[in-house]
């Protein structure tokens, strides 16, 4: 083989390592990625209670900490001022488990009464998620989904 072949060789393994270590680096930096995002509201019926149920999946190379989730009208005054990551901290949480890799499957789920139901606003809600990865980086979708009541 030619001296310059060898050289050449040599070189492009070398520019395609240091181009892969920094994908890696670059990758492990990541905040975390919502994806799969669903909402689904149940009026309740008769005597029977309904629901509002939400689940993403999130991908975090450190893994997730916690996921806050909050349900709001599309026509309020947070339409002006979205959802904070600050405001979203004191929010419920919603349960995570694991979906293989660094993706965790995070379900929020909550009872709608008859009485909720017929004083919440009608119309497009919007569903806001705060994601927070063990390392303390952190998502926030302010319209992840949204469904309507």
């Amino acid at each position: 083989m030619s001296r310059r072949i060898v050289i050449s060789t040599v070189a492009g393994a070398v520019v395609l390592a240091g181009a892969g270590a920094f994908a890696l680096a670059y990758a492990g930096d990541q905040p975390p990625a919502l994806t799969q995002s669903t909402a689904r509201y149940a009026a309740p019926v008769a005597d029977r209670s309904g629901s509002l149920s939400f689940t993403t999946e999130v991908t975090a190379s450190a893994g997730v900490k916690s996921v806050k989730v909050l349900a709001w009208p599309a026509a309020s005054s947070l339409t002006k001022e979205e959802p904070t990551a600050e405001d979203m901290a004191q929010v419920e949480s919603a349960r995570c488990t694991p979906a293989g890799g660094h993706t965790a499957r995070c379900t929020y789920r909550v009872a709608v009464s008859r009485s909720d139901a017929e004083t919440s606003p009608r119309g497009r809600w919007h569903v806001a998620v705060l994601a927070t990865d063990e390392d303390g980086r952190s998502t926030l979708d302010t319209k992840a989904d949204d469904f309507s009541v």
